[in-house]
């Protein structure tokens, strides 16, 4: 199929949410641009509501359901920043959000899902779960998908907006996370819709390889994550989030699960900011690729999400001796 998502609608929603969430800062970074050889740029969507960019999307998609519909609920897949940010969301908009969470999921995602507001069911892995909402559908509640609907993506996208705003002036390269490849359809649309020029690159770690498993097949690819990156574990990309990656991406950079906490703890201790793993990796995959930037360009780094447990980043230094 093809990429259903354009800058207009990208535009559209950054209209209807404005108000809704934070302009996240965009700033230049001095430690990352002497390891990097260039001019970085950080957006700091980590101190977003609900600790991700997933609200930019929830208020994009929820604003717009009738009265009918929000009388109804809303029931969501997912085990990580897209459940507490539909939690959010229809609690601000006064309406029913069920979220159907993997028994995998980390103790810290389910608490602060339900403080949110969210009521939590769990069911075996992501393939069960969304099974079982498209049954909760059939009943009348509204399946909010958390990376394959083009509300969402749209609102995402307002980040791009954002940043192509605030970066002061153009940018070469831009390195950002995926998971079901929601987010960098939203961002790639907006950027590459401003200027066709900018470089995306996609960033996954290993044992979450959803969009490069799926590219390689040229089809959706269901799969059982296994990386410490819990919120990029997406069990499958679908046909409009891989025709994004095709338009949009220069490529897909993985990288380990170790150089992601290796660079969240660099981004702890000298960007003085806390961010998930998710959000660190796009940091390590910059530096995988730092001897391809040539001088005078300038890249951007989108570190995405911050929730993560402080006992989880202890026991992941011990485990990868950092």
């Amino acid at each position: 199929m093809p990429f259903d998502v354009t800058l207009a609608d990208i535009q559209a929603a950054a209209g209807r949410i404005a108000g809704k969430v934070r302009r996240t800062p965009t700033y230049h970074s001095a430690g990352l641009s002497e390891r990097l050889g260039v001019e970085t740029w950080v957006k700091l969507e980590s101190l977003q509501f609900g600790g991700s960019f997933k609200v930019r999307g929830c208020f994009n998609k929820l604003t717009a359901l009738s009265a009918s519909e929000l009388a109804c609920g809303v029931v969501t897949v997912s085990g990580g920043n897209h459940a507490i940010a539909v939690s959010l969301v229809a609690r601000a908009i006064g309406t029913r959000a069920l979220v159907l969470m993997p028994k995998a999921t980390p103790a810290l995602n389910i608490a602060l899902t339900q403080e949110a507001g969210g009521e939590v069911e769990l069911c075996e892995d992501s393939i069960a779960a969304f099974a079982k909402a498209e049954d909760y559908a059939a009943q009348g509640m509204v399946h909010v998908h958390s990376y394959d609907d083009p509300a969402i993506i749209a609102g995402h996208g307002t980040l791009g907006l954002e940043l192509a705003a605030d970066a002061g002036g153009r940018l070469d390269h831009v390195f950002v996370s995926i998971g079901g490849g929601g987010f960098s359809a939203g961002v790639g649309a907006a950027l590459k819709g401003l200027d066709p020029a900018v470089r995306l690159h996609g960033v996954e770690t290993e044992g979450a390889t959803t969009m490069t498993q799926a590219l390689a097949a040229g089809q959706p690819v269901p799969i059982r994550p296994t990386s410490i990156a819990r919120t990029l574990g997406a069990p499958f990309a679908t046909e409009r989030t891989i025709a994004a990656a095709r338009q949009f991406l220069e490529e897909i950079i993985v990288v380990p699960d170790a150089e992601a906490v290796r660079e969240l703890v660099w981004v702890l201790q000298n960007e003085r900011v806390l961010v998930e793993p998710a959000a660190a990796c796009v940091v390590a995959a910059a530096m995988a690729r730092k001897e391809t930037f040539q001088p005078g360009e300038r890249v951007c780094l989108v570190l995405c999400g911050s929730n993560v447990a402080l006992d989880d980043i202890a026991r992941w230094r011990t485990e990868f001796a950092i």
